[in-house]
């Protein structure tokens, strides 16, 4: 007999304070292009067996991701490493003024694959994270899907 397949979400609220600054660089013809920033929600959709508590992940155990979502979105200036600015970001961390996080590519898009990838290195092998949603407010959102 075929085991089911079951799904579950875990979400991180804008309540969660995860609140970063950003820019899209390459959006020179837009107002975009300049640091602007989100309290970030995070959707995780899950799949999988059932494991011996039946459960498809142990949402409090959950707590890794969460700290993992704090590092690199809680109070951060996130900068893409090909930003042309990059060492007037570097300088402010330097002085002080700014929590620099430095990824490949920055937006909604970009950060929900980062999100997706952290969710399925902290999962067990056997459960899928099948998507990320990172949603800036209630008009904008952006899905990965691994």
């Amino acid at each position: 007999m075929k085991k089911a397949i079951y799904k579950s979400t875990k979400t991180y609220g804008h309540d969660l304070g995860l609140s970063c600054c950003f820019r899209q660089w390459r959006a020179d013809h837009s107002h975009c292009s300049y640091l602007h920033g989100y309290s970030l929600k995070f959707k995780f959709e899950f799949s999988g067996e059932l494991d011996s508590n039946n459960w498809v992940v142990d949402f409090g155990g959950l707590n890794e991701l969460k700290q993992k979502l704090k590092t690199y979105f809680d109070h951060k200036t996130v900068v893409a490493i090909d930003d042309p600015h990059l060492d007037f970001f570097k300088e402010g961390e330097r002085l002080g003024v700014l929590d620099l996080i430095i990824i490949d590519t920055v937006g909604c898009e970009a950060f929900a694959r980062l999100a997706w990838e952290l969710a399925n290195d902290l999962i067990r092998p056997d459960v899928k994270c099948l998507s990320a949603e990172v949603r800036e407010h209630d008009a904008n959102s952006a899905i990965y899907m691994g």
